[in-house]
């Protein structure tokens, strides 16, 4: 709820198309000194899909629309080094300024050399890394979305940290109390990815319905389509 006399500081959301960047969303929306302005996300231009999460281009910008923000696609190619994601997002950065954004918001949890990444890459920009979810114990997180109504699907899963039969299962809790002690709730280590397809932060549900399973390049996808019965 907005604070009179509060100024509040425009505001991007980087999305994956998962949970977490979902709950980062509601989260800054509780905040009276953050205003969301949109979202952007990395794309992998030769096959059209969310980097890692491999959810397709199209779901994201349903997404995007249900939660009423603007989408700004970053288009990384395929393989993508880090020298090349870094150009892509700094000239995605030096573009957001000229739109006076103030912050960037990202959904991590306690990755710190994730974070100290982040921070570094956005010192002399003029513009402020914000982490919201950051340092929230990831059981009680979990637990926490599934329970405010947060609906997604497992769409990747690392082989060699989860069981690939676990594609495709519901993000609820009966998919957590099959996760191993050392798999990650919120799969911060990359244990599992998800979409989002319905929770407080979207104006209405996405119907999908999940596909083909395939193994590439080490981890295993589960094909998320619009429409359909789950």
């Amino acid at each position: 709820m907005r604070s009179a006399g509060v100024p509040r500081r425009k505001t991007l959301l980087s999305w994956s198309s998962g949970k977490d960047s979902a709950w980062a969303l509601h989260v800054l929306r509780g905040c009276p000194d953050i205003e969301v302005v949109g979202l952007f996300c990395t794309v992998n231009q030769d096959f059209d899909r969310v980097a890692m999460h491999a959810v397709k281009t199209e779901l994201v910008r349903l997404q995007a629309e249900r939660a009423g923000l603007p989408l700004h696609i970053i288009p990384i190619p395929h393989p993508c080094d880090n020298g090349e994601y870094q150009q892509a997002m700094q000239r995605f950065i030096t573009e957001a300024r000229g739109w006076e954004i103030e912050c960037v918001a990202f959904g991590d949890l306690f990755l710190q050399d994730v974070r100290d990444y982040r921070v570094q890459k956005m010192q002399g920009t003029g513009i402020t890394p914000i982490f919201p979810l950051w340092g929230i114990a990831t059981a009680s997180l979990a637990r926490q979305m599934v329970d405010s109504d947060l609906r997604a699907v497992i769409t990747c899963v690392d082989p060699r940290q989860l069981s690939p039969e676990l594609i495709g299962h519901e993000f609820d809790h009966a998919f957590l109390d099959r996760l191993p002690d050392t798999v990650d709730p919120c799969g911060e280590n990359g244990e599992f990815h998800s979409f989002v397809y319905a929770g407080v932060m979207f104006r209405q549900p996405i119907d999908i319905c999940v596909g083909e399973v395939v193994e590439r390049d080490g981890f295993v996808y589960a094909d998320i389509s619009r429409g359909g019965t789950r």
